[in-house]
């Protein structure tokens, strides 16, 4: 069966659409004009004056710190759901549980912003913590999505394990900690990576609900990018963005390189 032109053609242009801007937003990070859309050279300056930005690399330190603890936090809990909801199929309130799962997946953003909100003010009003909004907070509103991700990826690879092997285990005498630590945890552990990957992706890529559970000296990455674009795109932005582009080419690379050397040995 012959393949027509159609399908080949709609892809590229598709990738054109998708990767034009990318590549322009590059090109005028070296751009020597202030003025985004004039070129006027060749240019790192932006790139010097970017890494002497102490906004911006306070903002990134801070989004790092973030990312990193709510993803842990995430992976964590998501794990202990996705066993529960896996692993104990008649446990007491599982329909409950699971549509509190899945809720954090379809909510719209600003409706979980909003209500994380109203939640540590309540919270800080009946119990006096959390005090304020700042960077335990913005933590804790990532962890409540991100974990409802993690979630379904480690469900989706314990649905496919075989649990002969685990009760094997069992019936050798292995204590109910030994089998997880031993055999279980070994298992899902690329789905444990995958969520992790996943959660810090979230933490750092999120605008809306950080802004709102947000407080003074704790502006995320996303925040203080979205407060300068307000005032007008610069190339001190272009290059950031540039930048964001490359430490996620270096990665994909690396976990293509990493998959194609696993498939051939």
């Amino acid at each position: 069966m012959k393949r027509g032109f159609f399908l080949p053609v709609v892809a590229f242009a598709g990738f054109l659409f998708l990767y034009i801007p990318i590549v322009s937003l590059v090109i005028f990070s070296f751009n020597k004009s202030k003025l985004v859309t004039v070129w006027g050279g060749w240019s790192t300056k932006w790139y010097v004056e970017l890494l002497n930005d102490p906004q911006i690399l306070g903002a990134a330190w801070i989004s790092l710190k973030i990312g990193v603890v709510s993803a842990t936090l995430a992976t964590i809990l998501g794990t202990i759901a996705a066993i529960v909801l896996t692993r104990f199929g008649r446990v007491r309130g599982r329909g409950l549980l699971i549509g509190m799962v899945t809720a954090p997946l379809v909510m719209p953003e600003v409706i979980t912003g909003l209500s994380l909100l109203l939640l540590f003010i309540s919270m800080e009003a009946m119990f006096g913590w959390p005090a304020g909004r700042g960077i335990l907070t913005i933590i804790i509103a990532h962890t409540t999505f991100s974990m409802a991700y993690v979630a379904v990826v480690v469900q989706s690879r314990l649905v496919d394990m075989d649990d002969a092997i685990e009760e094997a285990a069992s019936d050798l005498g292995a204590k109910p900690m030994r089998v997880f630590f031993d055999i279980t945890l070994p298992m899902i552990a690329p789905s444990l990576i995958s969520g992790w990957l996943l959660s810090f992706t979230l933490s750092l890529d999120d605008l809306v609900i950080a802004s709102f559970v947000s407080g003074p000296g704790a502006s995320t990455l996303p925040i203080v990018i979205f407060s300068k674009v307000r005032l007008g795109v610069t190339p001190e932005i272009n290059a950031l963005a540039t930048l964001i582009v490359v430490v996620v080419a270096i990665g994909i690379s690396i976990a293509w390189f990493l998959m194609r050397k696993k498939v051939k040995t």
